[in-house]
């Protein structure tokens, strides 16, 4: 295996917008990319540019030193050792699950013991080994689900692939498909890259989140860095709860900003000041103490918690959560305890 490089990678439809425009990106060696983004953003067309179901209109594709696309030629998709997971399993129904995993390998030519036993070991990788003679028909969704992740490892592909899969599942088994999937990356050791538009999914199984918004690229970081972190107002608002202030800028130095940075330009306004945009998590929402007032205007609760929206008498919004109930019309006193300047 070696590291996949994407360099200016462009594709355009001739629409007067690329679909993908100018994204570069090192995937490294093992790793598990999540690539993060809107519906219409790009990231299934470069998903397809990686496959090489599409040409890119400009820029290249490296695995190692492999050139897999650029302006000299693209090599095919069944060239390249990678593997594709589908948002529908794409499995052959009349095939039984041993088939349907091992068609890789009879397209290959391989046969005879060796094919069993490479059957046999992806079967035991995704927990389905006792399923090998049953039907797709009879298997539920995240089973089908599994099958497809063993066809693809089957193959030892370098790359998989996967194209929203979790997309048509109910929330129980996307949870357990979650599961599944780390743990088909641990084994495998194949690099993945992931396609969703469900923050949480990417941040619950990537090692690395790659944002994007109308075919550009806007931050690559791990989950926890991205989240604490976000660069620009379009990524803090993708990644996670939370709520944007803009404040009086008034020679701030630094990104991560307490409770009295806030405070002083909460209370003194802003009028005719240069501003910055200022992201507040939830969490950094504390209710009690000697905080601002605040009205609760929204109440949901989510099982383990409230989520609350608060409005402050300046009419500023603000996201929180509470252990115990309240009301809609309770005041509060707030406090933040930490923003971060986008």
């Amino acid at each position: 295996m070696a590291k996949l490089i994407l360099h200016k990678l462009c594709k355009d439809y001739g629409t007067g917008r690329p679909a993908v425009n100018d994204v570069s990106l090192d995937i490294r060696e093992g790793g598990f990319l999540a690539l993060l983004g809107p519906s219409g953003c790009g990231k299934t067309t470069v998903l397809r540019m990686i496959a090489g179901f599409e040409t890119p209109s400009d820029g290249s594709i490296l695995l190692g030193e492999r050139v897999l696309a650029d302006a000299s030629g693209v090599v095919p998709p069944e060239k390249r050792n990678m593997a594709m997971v589908f948002q529908s399993y794409a499995l052959w129904p009349h095939m039984t699950v041993a088939a349907n995993v091992g068609y890789p390998l009879k397209v290959r030519g391989i046969s005879g013991e060796r094919y069993r036993a490479k059957v046999t070991d992806a079967l035991k990788t995704v927990r389905l080994e006792a399923y090998a003679e049953r039907r797709p028909a009879d298997l539920s969704g995240g089973q089908r689900q599994r099958v497809a992740l063993a066809r693809c490892l089957v193959t030892a592909p370098d790359v998989v692939l996967l194209d929203e899969p979790l997309a048509n599942l109910d929330r129980h088994l996307r949870q357990e498909m979650e599961e599944t999937f780390r743990e088909f990356h641990a084994r495998s050791g194949a690099t993945m890259i992931y396609v969703t538009h469900d923050q949480a999914e990417a941040m619950a199984l990537a090692t690395d989140v790659a944002v994007m918004s109308e075919g550009r690229l806007l931050q690559v970081a791990s989950p926890a860095e991205i989240y604490a972190r976000p660069e620009g107002r379009l990524v803090g608002g993708l990644i996670g709860q939370g709520v944007v202030l803009t404040l009086a800028e008034r020679g701030a130095d630094r990104r991560d900003l307490e409770w009295n940075d806030i405070l002083a330009r909460l209370i003194s306004g802003q009028s005719g000041e240069p501003s910055m945009d200022v992201l507040v998590r939830p969490q950094d929402v504390v209710l009690g103490g000697d905080g601002l007032p605040a009205e609760v205007v929204g109440v949901l609760f989510e099982g383990e918690r409230y989520a609350l929206r608060l409005k402050l008498g300046d009419g500023r919004l603000l996201r929180a959560y509470s252990r115990t109930a309240c009301i809609e019309g309770e005041r509060v006193a707030v406090t933040i305890t930490a923003g971060w300047r986008l």
